[in-house]
């Protein structure tokens, strides 16, 4: 527990999610919890509009209990995402691809002009 002190800032990986919090794996013997008031500033309706499962993110260690074994941590008014937020999946349209397909060959002789002409 030495390893972790308050007021760093560590890496872990998301393990689970309650409506309390988001408890977070920092290495093969500890976790830690990142209380719902830990998350944001502001009203926390959806903790997972926050973070996945699975995710890895960055904690800032608030609190510890070496007795029990427990860190607290916070991702309140730190970076906390590590790369870039993870894409959500493309909603299908009523239309599909029928517009790409009635504009593609338009699109495509407008190029090739385009470039014909730069020559």
């Amino acid at each position: 527990m030495s390893k972790y002190k308050v007021g760093d800032i560590v890496i872990g990986c998301v393990t689970g999610i309650e409506k309390y919090g988001i408890f977070v794996n920092l290495d093969e013997y500890y976790t830690g919890l990142i209380h719902i008031s830990e998350v944001s500033n502001l009203y926390v309706r959806e903790i997972s509009d926050y973070v996945e499962i699975g995710q890895t993110i960055r904690c800032k260690v608030i609190e510890k209990d070496e007795d029990n074994k427990h860190i607290k941590l916070s991702i309140k008014d730190i970076d906390y995402q590590i790369g870039t937020k993870r894409l959500k999946k493309i909603k299908e349209t009523k239309n599909q691809f029928k517009t790409l397909k009635e504009k593609l060959p338009k699109w495509e002789k407008e190029k090739i002009k385009e470039i014909e002409e730069n020559q």
